[in-house]
């Protein structure tokens, strides 16, 4: 079979290429395939752009003797690469083949292979593969809409992705180094448990801090339900080292959480998530409001009551209320004396809320004092019971103060990202595959 030695003939630099040239830089800069050449450009009536590549002829030695092999010509082999010019590509590769001499040599015959270009009996390229996996976690693609810039199927897809970001998963490299660990759970699933399994994904993610003290939140794994034993088993399986590198181990206010952080991290601080501490505050100024506005007139809030005019107000900070939204609160608990039990209760609430605005730790740390002090001796029963709660979670809620203001606002927002692709991908079915896609837009892969 005779070998073309010239690039591509519509190529600016076909008239000067020569016998010797494998291929030219121009080409290389559209291929894009060092190995490769191309040879032809075509556009299929569908639209879709057909580049026929080779690799250049050469001596090719037998990967098992050594000895250098005879020709037997090339084969044609179609992949899928990378969508390019807004068409779908097909990569047409006429691969070498050849056959060893040696008699007493097992190979016999063999194919050429470039990993760079795409994996033994693969369907899509490295780069279509690469492109993919990054459309995933740096531009909330779905597989379906992968798959039809592609033009294949979506398991044509999620097969090409899945063994990378399983190999990735398995690597326990990747949970090296983590001081400051998260935890949260979602609902991953709406349907009957019997049928898919527990709602609840229990998510770990890594909140330690770079060198300029930034925190880089990257999810760790998520594993199945809510509970001690799901945390815990999960923190026993990383193995002792792990356990001894975490120094700060932050939560929402769960005690099976809690007991999972005592029994396998016993050297690490408990904190108590702020934005969880004030959203505890901000639910019992509310379930004051509608207790208040049930005695006062009988029926549940409804436009034009004065406490169901300010819901919005009693949960925003003291110092973003504008000077109209000050006048309709001071009209709101004017309206009824019964009505300043409301106001206490929002005053209250500020106070936990200005716990975390304190200029230094050391300031915050007396304020949060005073708060575990006073809010359980409150005669309102919803901020005594309030008070009651932060002082059975005093030490995580005071250690914030001593781990440079430690939070869980790392692991919300992993949650944000998580909510988002899975509305991106109309939900899911397999677990597996929920875990794969999740660690990877989370940052915990990097395949």
């Amino acid at each position: 079979m005779s070998e073309p030695t010239a690039c591509v003939p519509c190529c600016p630099c076909s008239t000067s290429a020569t016998p010797a040239t494998s291929y030219c830089d121009r080409c290389d800069l559209l291929v894009g395939l060092a190995p490769l050449r191309a040879i032809d450009v075509e556009r299929r009536d569908d639209g879709a752009l057909v580049v026929t590549v080779e690799s250049p002829p050469g001596l090719m030695g037998c990967p098992a003797c050594g000895v250098v092999a005879v020709s037997k010509g090339r084969r044609m082999v179609e992949l899928i690469d990378a969508p390019a010019f807004g068409a779908p590509v097909r990569l047409r590769w006429r691969k070498r083949r050849w056959r060893c001499p040696d008699p007493g040599c097992e190979t016999g015959s063999f194919t050429e292979q470039h990993e760079q270009v795409a994996a033994a009996r693969a369907v899509l390229t490295t780069r279509a593969i690469g492109w993919a996996i990054a459309q995933l976690r740096a531009e909330h693609a779905s597989v379906a809409g992968l798959a039809r810039q592609l033009d294949v199927s979506w398991w044509t897809v999620w097969d090409a992705i899945a063994p990378l970001l399983t190999a990735a998963a398995a690597d326990e490299s990747r949970f090296a180094g983590v001081t400051t660990l998260g935890v949260d759970e979602h609902v991953w699933h709406h349907v009957d448990v019997r049928r898919r399994g527990p709602k609840e994904l229990t998510g770990m993610v890594d909140l330690s801090r770079d060198d300029a003290g930034r925190t880089r939140a990257r999810l760790l794994d998520l594993v199945p339900g809510r509970s001690t034993k799901a945390y815990a088993d999960w923190l026993h399986q990383r193995g002792e080292t792990f356990r001894a590198t975490v120094k700060v181990a932050t939560l929402d206010p769960f005690a099976g959480y809690k007991k999972a952080i005592d029994d396998q991290l016993a050297d690490a601080v408990a904190v108590l998530d702020a934005f969880h501490i004030v959203k505890l505050a901000t639910t019992a100024v509310d379930e004051v409001r509608r207790r208040v506005q049930q005695q006062t007139t009988g029926h549940r809030g409804r436009k034009g009551d004065p406490l169901y005019g300010i819901r919005n107000i009693l949960r925003a900070g003291a110092e973003r209320l504008t000077a109209k939204q000050q006048a309709r609160l001071t009209r709101a608990i004017e309206a009824d004396e019964r009505h300043l039990e409301v106001f206490v209760a929002w005053q209250a609430a500020q106070q936990v809320r200005a716990v975390f605005h304190q200029p230094s730790p050391e300031a915050g740390r007396r304020l949060a004092r005073r708060v575990l002090d006073t809010l359980h001796r409150c005669p309102i029963r919803e901020i005594a019971r309030l008070g009651k709660t932060l002082r059975r979670w005093s030490a995580a809620f005071l250690a914030y103060f001593d781990t440079a203001r430690s939070s869980n606002g790392g692991t919300e927002a992993i949650n944000g990202l998580i909510e988002l692709h899975r509305r991106v991908a109309r939900g899911f079915r397999n677990y597996d595959n929920y875990r794969l896609r999740m660690l990877l837009i989370g940052g915990g892969l990097t395949p």
